[in-house]
Formats: structure tokens, sequence, C-alpha cells
């Protein structure tokens, strides 16, 4: 059973900002049967918690919990108004060079839960990438979401042929430590798992301002997944 108190890399009177572990949903749904939600650890906290944003069930990372209605409608502001700095790290597939490359190509929903990009349908989305470090062949980026569609960062690296490890839905792939090890043994009767099981995604930091002018920043430390699996790019590169 997962510690919310443990999650947590700020609080204040205002807001709680978690460290949210991969695979855990945010809100309850289907899947969940309502029993590890990340709204529902929460609320087990604090009655009036309610969550500012969502990440996606296998991204990892900075989410921020409002504890007062007036938190979280000074924050929901703070989002539309595009005044919250979210860094996103992703490793995404290949070997890429970009310097503030931006991404804008509207984002339209579809009924199955992915994206696509559509330029008469979709809304308005814009993404700046940089890379951090290269590896043999994958790359560490930073991602910077001006607007927040569902999947941006996932779709908008798609769109530059840098999708991001283990994402299937956008053509990413997974990555085997035979692939990078030159003298690599298999156990008899195994089969090779990838490096990192879920979508290389993370919520590397948050800023905004909150109601009285006070600056909230927040850096989320790479999960155990994550961590592992850069320190062994970065040893076989």
């Amino acid at each position: 059973m997962i510690n919310f108190k443990e999650l947590i890399i700020f609080e204040d009177d205002n807001y709680i900002i978690i460290n949210k572990p991969p695979g855990m949903s945010s809100l309850d749904d289907r899947a969940t049967g309502g029993k590890t939600s990340l709204l529902r650890l929460a609320k087990e906290y604090n009655a009036d918690a309610q969550l500012c944003h969502r990440l996606d069930k296998e991204t990892s990372g900075a989410l921020a919990i409002a504890k007062t209605p007036e938190a979280y409608r000074h924050l929901s502001i703070k989002f539309e108004e595009r005044e919250v700095k979210k860094v996103y790290h992703a490793i995404a597939n290949g070997i890429h060079n970009f310097e503030d490359v931006v991404v804008d190509l509207p984002i339209l929903p579809m009924k199955d839960g992915n994206v696509k990009i559509d330029r008469a349908e979709g809304k308005p989305a814009l993404t700046v990438f940089a890379t951090v470090q290269a590896f043999t062949n994958a790359t560490l980026i930073k991602c910077l979401p001006v607007t927040g569609r569902m999947h941006q960062i996932r779709i908008h690296l798609s769109c530059i042929k840098a999708s991001i490890v283990n994402d299937q839905q956008y053509g990413g792939k997974p990555i085997y430590l035979s692939q990078l090890k030159k003298k690599f043994n298999l156990k008899k009767d195994t089969d090779e798992q990838p490096m990192i099981k879920r979508i290389a995604l993370h919520a590397r930091e948050l800023l905004f301002v909150d109601s009285s002018g006070k600056e909230i920043s927040t850096i989320a430390e790479y999960p155990k997944d994550f961590s592992v699996f850069l320190k062994l790019l970065e040893k076989y590169s």
C-alpha cells in the first residue's frame, strides 16, 4: 500500500505537491475499482483535497493538489492563463540534438482515448523540446508544454521522429539491455524484459505563484525505474 505522506515533496496551508509514482491513476476510474487513485489517497489525508491537474497513469512526477477551494480556483486560473511552468523529462528512441525545437501542432482527442494531429478540428498545442543528454540509441529530452492538451508531449515528440521509449501508441519502442551490452547472456527459458516497462516520461519540475505572490517551485526526483534506466544507458553508451 502506498503511503501518501511519503509522496509529498512540498506542503503549505494551500497546496500539496507530490511525486506521483508510475502506474497509479490520478482520478478514480473503472480500471482502479476506486481503490488506489491519488485523489482518494489525497482526500484521506485532507478531506478538501482536489487535484489541480492530471498525469497519465504511467507518467511519474510532480502533481499539485489544492487543500482549499480558493487555492484550487487560483491554480486552475493560472493553468488556464498558461502561467504554470511544467518541465517534463522524456527518454526518446534514437539520437536527437534538439535546441529549443518548437512544435506547434493542434491536437484532437479521439473516442478510443488517443489523440491525433488535426489542423482543422484540433485545439492549439505548443511544446518546446531540448536535448539534455544523448546515448547510444536513446536521448533524454527536456519538454516544456506551453499548453496542456492530453498526450501532448507524447504525440508532439512522435511528430519530430523522437517517440518516447515504450510509448507504443505513438510509435515508441522498448529498449533491451541486449541492444546495448555486447556480451549479454539471457538465462535459459526466460524472456528478456524491456529496460523500462512503461512510457519513459516524468514530470520533473512544477513552478507557479500562489495567491499571496509566493513562488512555489518543486523538483520531483526520478523514480527507481527511470533512474536505473538512465544509469544503464549511460553505462553502456
